[in-house]
């Protein structure tokens, strides 16, 4: 999405720090806390610095990213250790690409405000089909079976993959309240992982109560001498062959691979 939307309302961020009297403003209500999930880096890799990344994927061996803003929008595959597209294909530059997921040989492919959504073969990037929906695209995933769409609310959309039909519904809530503008979306060892725009958070969510059931805080991710220029924290991608975690954020010139430590 644009990053010209309002920040992430102060309650919002409330509902996910262990404490919120120590964080949150005092018109917040205490909430009930909600685990604080660790993380140690592990590698570090190349990112294009002029890619708004709007969506990450990790398939069978090969990184693909979708790039967002208008008339910069694509859909690549990037060579993990320079950070470069391999290839790429741009859409039609008056849409706003947004969140990117592979299943069963395909990529999908949101827009931010157009209502339009795309199928491409993985293999070539060739356009397979089109298709619509409700509201607005800001991530997408899946869970093997089904595809699952944030729109910047609190709740997550599940759709069948052929017929683009809503089959279901995710309200997500930490400590009882929702959690809004949930941004690029990724399907990890049977839950989901969510940024949370406009912050260094990533939320971990059960798909089946909709309950966050961890918040990574990733704010000290990115050194301070590489800030200049950059956007927020955006961007998941799990390689589930060799069990490891990609994260990245708009316009940051690195690709992290990090390890999740247990709850706190």
């Amino acid at each position: 999405m644009s990053a010209d939307r309002s920040p992430a309302p102060r309650a919002i961020l409330g509902a996910l720090l262990l404490s919120a009297a120590a964080h949150a403003a005092p018109e917040v209500e205490p909430v009930a806390p909600v685990p604080r999930l660790g993380y140690t880096v592990v590698a570090r890799y190349p990112h294009d610095p002029r890619a708004f990344t709007q969506g990450l994927v990790f398939q069978q061996g090969a990184l693909y990213e979708g790039t967002g803003l208008r008339g910069r929008s694509t859909l690549r595959e990037v060579d993990l250790k320079t950070g470069r597209p391999r290839r790429q294909r741009r859409l039609d530059p008056t849409l706003f690409g947004e969140g990117i997921t592979a299943l069963g040989g395909r990529i999908y492919q949101v827009t931010w405000q157009a209502h339009r959504g795309f199928v491409y073969d993985r293999a070539t990037f060739t356009p397979e089909a089109e298709f619509t929906y409700a509201g607005e695209g800001w991530g997408l995933t899946h869970d093997g079976a089904r595809l699952i769409l944030s729109d910047g609310t609190a709740t997550l959309r599940v759709l069948d993959p052929k017929t683009f039909a809503e089959v279901g519904r995710i309200d997500v809530r930490a400590g009882g309240r929702p959690v809004e503008r949930l941004n690029e979306l990724e399907w990890v060892r049977g839950e989901i992982l969510a940024n949370v725009w406009q912050t260094p958070y990533i939320v971990r969510i059960s798909p089946t109560t909709g309950a966050v059931t961890g918040v990574l805080d990733l704010s000290d991710l990115l050194p301070p001498s590489d800030r200049p220029g950059t956007d927020v924290l955006n961007g998941i991608a799990y390689d589930a062959a060799g069990d490891r975690l990609f994260v990245t954020g708009k316009l940051w010139p690195t690709l992290f691979e990090i390890a999740l430590t247990p709850a706190k």
